[in-house]
């Protein structure tokens, strides 16, 4: 499972939905969502300022996150933003892969 973080901040019609159903009446819809991809919700938290909601969720894959973040910015509702998060294990992975990498500008070796 790929784990994100998915920040979100409602739109003025996405405020007046949340008004409307209250905050666990969107956390059921944000649990049918992942589950109809397959994944689950591991935390739910609502905030004020930049982000009106804070999520972790596991999905199957990265396509199953980007349909979760299309499906939700095309409603109007919500601007979505998605972050992958690496664990620890990955990120011990990544830094022992070799990368012939070449720095702009430097000499061809």
């Amino acid at each position: 499972m790929a784990k994100f973080l998915i920040s979100a901040s409602y739109t003025s019609d996405g405020t007046r939905g949340l008004l409307q159903e209250g905050g666990s009446g969107r956390k059921n819809a944000v649990q049918k969502a992942l589950q109809s991809l397959g994944g689950s919700l591991d935390a739910m938290y609502f905030a004020y300022g930049e982000n009106d909601v804070v999520l972790i969720a596991d999905v199957p894959d990265a396509v199953s996150g980007l349909a979760l973040s299309l499906a939700a910015n095309a409603s109007g509702t919500v601007n979505v933003r998605t972050t992958p998060l690496i664990t620890v294990e990955e990120m011990d992975t990544a830094c022992k892969k070799l990368v012939m990498y070449r720095p702009a500008g430097a000499a061809a070796v």
